[in-house]
């Protein structure tokens, strides 16, 4: 692994359970979860991905600085030049729209010859989650096939850097591991920021998906991206391992980044 590289995990190929559970949208509805957004985690359904990596941590400003000083693209809303904040080089990099991130994407691809892209949502989500190895027809719908967040099924504070735990700011990547770390050793998949994943968002994609599917790579068009794992000013229902978010692809915030992934099942076209 060369210096400027993420550290990845290897997720091993397989299926697992995706979107939430009918008991799990009432717990959230309870913790004060909105009501408008609680549909579109469901229905449950079953994903089988190919084996991918997918990076232990969000990218860092020091990780993005390396792309900035390499390239002429723009530096993100409130970096002096290619410098980042003082102190904040191993928080994750924020201000970085859909663009920005798929920027980086490509420029790593080309610096290391390897595949890099941002994870599906379906990626995001296994390695965010327990996988369930039975089929989704030998459940019963109310079980909890997968945890609800990394760490488990109840909301501990203690293990994410949301908006119960009072920072108000991101964090030092890593600062919430081991307790707040993934089964597959992935962190800050709960809170920090929000991440951007490859799809373009769309509501009714999981109603297709009753029968199962195969490395779903998410609708061909849209309005918006998939944002994923909520953050420091969110609270702690919007970290759900399952919970999606969407922004148009080229907006901005000081809550969201991105993690990347290697995978052989995307378009090597680089469509985006």
């Amino acid at each position: 692994r060369l210096l400027f590289e993420p550290q990845m995990i290897r997720v091993p190929a397989g299926r697992f359970i995706m979107g939430s559970s009918s008991s799990e949208i009432e717990q959230a509805k309870q913790g004060g979860f909105f009501r408008n957004w609680v549909s579109l985690d469901q229905p449950q359904h079953e994903v089988e991905l190919s084996e991918y990596l997918i990076s232990k941590y969000p990218i860092t400003n020091r990780e993005y600085q390396a792309f900035i000083r390499e390239s002429a693209h723009t530096p993100p809303r409130g970096w002096d030049g290619d410098q980042y904040p003082s102190e904040k080089g191993d928080h994750p990099v924020v201000n970085v729209s859909w663009g920005d991130a798929t920027a980086y994407c490509r420029w790593l691809r080309g610096k290391t010859k390897k595949l890099y892209t941002l994870p599906t949502e379906a990626e995001w989500e296994k390695a965010a989650r327990v996988p369930f190895p039975l089929r989704i027809g030998e459940l019963q719908m109310e079980e909890k096939v997968s945890l609800i967040w990394p760490w488990g099924d109840e909301p501990h504070e203690k293990n994410a850097n949301v908006l119960e735990t009072g920072i108000g700011d991101t964090t030092p990547v890593g600062q919430f591991s081991p307790q707040g770390d993934s089964s597959f050793g992935c962190a800050d998949m709960a809170g920090n920021v929000w991440e951007w994943c490859y799809d373009w968002y769309d509501e009714n994609v999981y109603k297709n998906r009753e029968n199962g599917v195969q490395n779903p790579l998410g609708s061909e068009t849209g309005k918006n991206r998939v944002l994923r794992g909520g953050s420091f000013d969110f609270d702690i229902w919007y970290a759900r391992s399952d919970c999606r978010g969407r922004y148009p692809p080229n907006y901005l915030a000081r809550n969201l980044g991105f993690r990347v992934a290697i995978s052989l099942t995307k378009l090597e076209s680089d469509s985006y």
